[in-house]
């Protein structure tokens, strides 16, 4: 029963390693694969197109990026989402990293 906790903790951390050996599209930020690569652990904001004209978003910390998908961490119960890297319109990636603060300096609370 253990090692079935085990494997199951293993498959949740795991993140495919990146080498000089790997595919162009996720090691070259020209890409849309090897640019999220680099914002992996940030928070953001990811706008989906569902069918002709539905946008559907989704809010989480970018855990990994494969050559057609990424995986965020869920605010909403800590689970992973996988999300079709192809029906991604607009992302919005912070950059203090702390979701919901005021990033407007002028503002006084």
């Amino acid at each position: 029963m253990s090692e079935n906790i085990d494997e199951s903790r293993q498959r949740q951390t795991r993140q495919n390693v990146i080498d000089q050996n790997s595919p162009e599209i996720l090691t070259n930020p020209i890409y849309t694969p090897g640019f999220l690569r680099e914002q992996i652990g940030k928070l953001m904001r990811v706008e989906f197109l569902i069918g002709t004209n539905n946008l559907v978003d989704r809010i989480g910390i970018l855990q990994d990026v494969g050559a057609s998908y990424i995986l965020l961490r869920s605010f909403e119960n800590d689970s992973l989402v996988y999300c079709d890297i192809y029906s991604i319109k607009f992302i919005t990636i912070s950059t203090t990293g702390i979701y919901g603060r005021n990033s407007n300096p002028y503002s006084y609370y």
